[in-house]
């Protein structure tokens, strides 16, 4: 795997885990790209979030692994589906058994994953994964190829078509921002009442576009229930796809979002963004990487913070004093000198 001898005809990416980790993923499909630019590159994700890469440019297969029916039957079907393909390098972004065993079965004449695979062994190489080193997790995912690219990228990158930015032209018509209040985990969240506090304070110019999945579209309509600012809000959340959201964030005078998927949509657009860190923080390799960018953490030193790396359903406290102790003002502050 020498730099320079762009040995890889037809290269497969793995990276079966969830919406933020495949957005960061893109980085490497940028890096590869400009090393290869003449390689066949495919893709495999979990089923979900298989319409991030819609007409992606330079891409030519998206293959798909359904977790949740079936789980192990599809893990089959698809190893026999790598196999037949008979790549010349496939890249494992993951550190489990289930990508680990695709990896090493894939027939691959090089495969390459991180050495704490529990197939890494059998991996033509393998490379340290480390979280307490400061590195960025497109850093860490760019180490993975570094032996042979020439041209290694940091920023993500999504494709929206120009179906998707016609979606939300009639939303981007005056200066709006864009917030994302809702995290899988309780902890990585902003809670609910911070939320309308800061509503309650963006200049009445501004136009507020409530994001987030299906899931979340509850409470948004909660939060925005609660606020003064009601007519300049509106609930997007669960109308619109991930690359339709990636549009209309990169329109946007400010995104805030929690530690979560938004965050790295918004760096995918290099949209300006605003993330507020909670419970984990930004060491930990995952914050945002638009050029303009902000972290939104607690002012106060708590030996309790980070208590984890994903978060947990309740702060193990009981206090969420990472969260309740970020003030208002330090979304507005952000605001104001946009």
């Amino acid at each position: 795997m020498e730099k320079g001898k762009n040995q890889f005809s037809k290269i497969l990416v793995i990276q079966t885990a969830f919406i933020g980790d495949a957005i960061l993923a893109t980085a490497l499909l940028e890096s590869i790209h400009a090393s290869v630019p003449n390689a066949q590159i495919d893709i495999l994700v979990r089923k979900g979030n298989e319409s991030l890469f819609q007409q992606h440019p330079f891409l030519k297969q998206v293959l798909i692994w359904d977790k949740k029916q079936g789980k192990y039957k599809n893990l089959l079907a698809q190893l026999s589906k790598i196999r037949a393909e008979k790549y010349d390098l496939v890249i494992n972004l993951q550190r489990f058994g289930a990508t680990g065993l695709l990896t090493a079965f894939s027939g691959a004449k090089v495969t390459v994953g991180y050495d704490k695979n529990p197939f890494s062994f059998l991996f033509t190489k393998k490379v340290s994964h480390e979280l307490d080193k400061g590195l960025h997790e497109v850093d860490r995912n760019n180490n993975l190829i570094a032996c042979f690219a020439s041209d290694l990228k940091r920023q993500p990158k999504l494709y929206p078509t120009a179906a998707h930015y016609a979606k939300v032209q009639a939303y981007t018509t005056q200066p709006f921002i864009c917030a994302a209040p809702n995290s899988v985990w309780f902890t990585k969240q902003y809670p609910e009442h911070k939320w309308i506090e800061f509503l309650n304070d963006v200049p009445a110019d501004y136009q507020v576009y409530l994001l987030g999945a299906p899931g979340d579209a509850e409470s948004c309509e909660r939060i925005k229930a609660q606020t003064t600012n009601t007519n300049n809000i509106t609930v997007l959340a669960g109308k619109l796809s991930f690359l339709e959201s990636a549009a209309l964030m990169e329109k946007a005078a400010m995104n805030y979002v929690n530690d979560s998927a938004p965050m790295h949509i918004a760096s995918s657009m290099n949209a300006p963004v605003a993330a507020v860190f909670c419970s984990t923080i930004p060491a930990f390799g995952f914050g945002p990487l638009s050029v303009k960018s902000f972290n939104i953490e607690t002012t106060e030193k708590l030996s309790c913070r980070p208590c984890g790396l994903h978060g947990y359903k309740a702060c193990p406290e009981g206090h969420f004093k990472c969260a309740e102790t970020i003030g208002k003002e330090q979304l507005l502050e952000i605001l104001s000198n946009k």
